[in-house]
């Protein structure tokens, strides 16, 4: 890729929250950066997806060394370290939940993106990835939905209540496809991202749907097929869907003592 298409697709936005810029040509071992990402969401994920933020906050430095490494590499900077498909999608994957968990903490810990605060979270904040400068809806958009693997947004985590659970692991490239076919069939399975009205003849389903519905579309005949794709109970293919509010709160672990009746996913 030149060096022209490249900043045509990563572009810049105006506010920068990421580690110092680092030359994409100084070392990079994926292998460990998925080894220490990992050891971030063990620490400061609960079982549910919750986040302990407050806990990064204190403790910033193992995410700032993921974040780090992504300044450092990626596939584009690096093409000889993501030879394959999954080596590159796992990456991305696990780039944006890192930075959205970044963001998060650089922005402060609020408790809501409101429409304000997500143009400025997902729209109006840089990161920098492989030497280069990105926005997570730019991440998004036009480097990981191009690859064409629905499942993605199963996976992907912006840090709040209605996103996908996040998992304590990190996605892996020999593993990706088995891990992919379980956040979609978790999803699909959620009574709190798919809830059936048999009473209504009526699906309320996640607004993820509603917003990436090109996307699931690619190989399904509606929604409601594709959903069934990955559910235990089939749901009706005639019934009536309606997409439920998205909750922009964010997911962070609770104060000890006080209950979250809600949690993650």
């Amino acid at each position: 890729m030149s060096a022209l298409s490249r900043r045509t697709l990563l572009g810049a936005g105006p506010a920068v929250l990421a580690a110092p810029r680092l030359r994409a040509q100084q070392g990079f071992d994926y292998a460990a950066w998925l080894d220490a990402w990992e050891a971030v969401l063990r620490r400061r994920v609960d079982r549910l997806g919750r986040v302990d933020f407050a806990g990064i906050a204190a403790e910033p430095a193992p995410l700032d060394a993921v974040v780090r490494g992504i300044a450092a590499a990626d596939p584009v900077s690096r093409p000889d370290l993501f030879r394959t498909p999954a080596d590159r999608l796992a990456y991305w994957i696990n780039a944006y939940n890192a930075l959205a968990m970044h963001g998060i903490v650089a922005r402060g810990i609020p408790d809501y993106l409101g429409v304000v605060g997500r143009f400025g979270f997902f729209l109006n904040t840089s990161f920098t990835m492989g030497g280069s400068s990105i926005t997570l809806k730019r991440l998004e958009d036009e480097v990981i939905r191009p690859q064409g693997e629905e499942r993605v947004h199963f996976a992907l985590n912006c840090m709040v209540r209605s996103c996908p659970r996040l998992p304590q692991e990190a996605f892996r490239p020999d593993r990706l496809e088995a891990q992919l076919a379980a956040a979609a069939r978790e999803f699909c399975n959620s009574a709190y991202q798919v809830r059936p009205d048999a009473a209504r003849q009526g699906v309320w389903v996640s607004s993820i749907f509603e917003f990436y519905t090109a996307d699931f579309l690619r190989h399904a005949p509606s929604l409601i097929a594709c959903i069934n794709r990955w559910r235990a109970e089939p749901i009706p293919a005639d019934w009536t869907l309606r997409f439920l509010d998205y909750d922009w709160t964010i997911n962070r672990q609770p104060e000890p003592g006080v209950a979250d009746a809600r949690g993650g996913g």
